[in-house]
């Protein structure tokens, strides 16, 4: 294949979230009215901010020698969980709200349950599915995979898709649920299902369901409700297989994210593009990066692959 265009794809309009500094193998992020000192292997610079503005932060996550086990050190009372708000791109919403309202949390995983960088994706979905629905006159039926918290879920709900949402984590999507209501997006069509995605989409494919989007998010590692086994190198070409079969005549998007894995973006974009020949559209890749308000340098948070018909 032609290799796709590459991309640095920034999230910039965020309010509620900052990456103030990095360096030294860590991150400097507020989330709402909290700032946090995270780990960050990638940033292999100095830190540009004196050591007053890294000391004077609300919690420390410090690691354990496993991948993504550690604990928070708190320097401050955190709530044990606090609201935060992103406003997608201005456009029409069928229900007149572009606000996505959510909670944050200090999580044993070093995670708060929200990956800001992947703004950049609710917004491109959204604005495709308004369109779709507003001028085209069709319903767009989206399948969410390794949903999490619900965030991309519930953009493109708002933007007037009906979603499927899945995950494996029964506590993830209890959480995406609460996410829901607090946005006001109770009304919207989704349904919230958790299982193993794999599993699920090739009983959706036996099934005859189709859907006109598709998100996949998915880990490195992970296991499902009843221990299925998740490793995103091995995994990853069957689940985009079963999703083809899962695909209207004439789909709209999809997205691929791949986080924490020696990945280079143009793998994810050549199983995508073999993923969606014969429907014509064009492939994008590249990283999904945060821009630091400190010295303006620009994080790598994940590799993505995107196609749009």
């Amino acid at each position: 294949m032609t290799p796709p265009p590459f991309t640095f794809l920034e999230s910039p309009r965020w309010e509620d979230y900052a990456l103030l500094d990095s360096g030294d193998g860590l991150k400097l992020e507020r989330f709402g009215r909290y700032v946090f000192v995270r780990p960050e292997a990638q940033a292999m610079w100095k830190r540009a901010l004196p050591e007053s503005k890294w000391t004077n932060t609300d919690a420390v996550f410090v690691p354990t020698g496993e991948e993504s086990g550690g604990h928070w050190d708190f320097k401050r009372k955190v709530e044990e969980r606090w609201e935060m708000r992103y406003t997608l791109t201005p456009v029409p919403s069928p229900t007149g709200r572009g606000e996505l309202r959510f909670w944050a949390m200090t999580t044993p995983g070093r995670h708060l349950g929200v990956f800001p960088e992947v703004a950049a994706h609710w917004d491109w979905f959204s604005n495709l599915i308004h369109h779709e629905v507003h001028e085209g006159h069709k319903e767009v039926n989206v399948l969410n995979l390794f949903g999490y918290t619900g965030l991309a879920t519930l953009a493109a709900a708002s933007a007037g898709a009906k979603v499927t949402h899945v995950d494996a984590s029964k506590k993830a999507v209890g959480w995406a649920r609460e996410n829901q209501a607090l946005s006001n997006l109770t009304e919207r069509p989704i349904r919230w299902i958790v299982d193993d995605a794999l599993k699920f989409v090739q009983r959706e494919a036996r099934r005859g369901v189709k859907y006109d989007g598709i998100i996949l998010d998915p880990p490195k590692f992970g296991r499902g409700p009843k221990g299925e086994v998740w490793e995103v190198y091995k995994s990853l070409p069957n689940l985009l297989e079963a999703c083809r079969a899962c695909l209207s005549d004439h789909p709209l998007f999809v997205v691929v994210t791949v986080y924490a894995v020696r990945a280079s973006a143009i793998h994810a974009a050549q199983a995508l593009d073999e993923m969606m020949k014969g429907f014509g559209g064009k492939v994008e890749s590249g990283e999904l990066v945060t821009r630091e308000q400190s010295a303006g340098r620009l994080l790598s948070q994940a590799v993505f692959a995107r196609w749009e018909k």
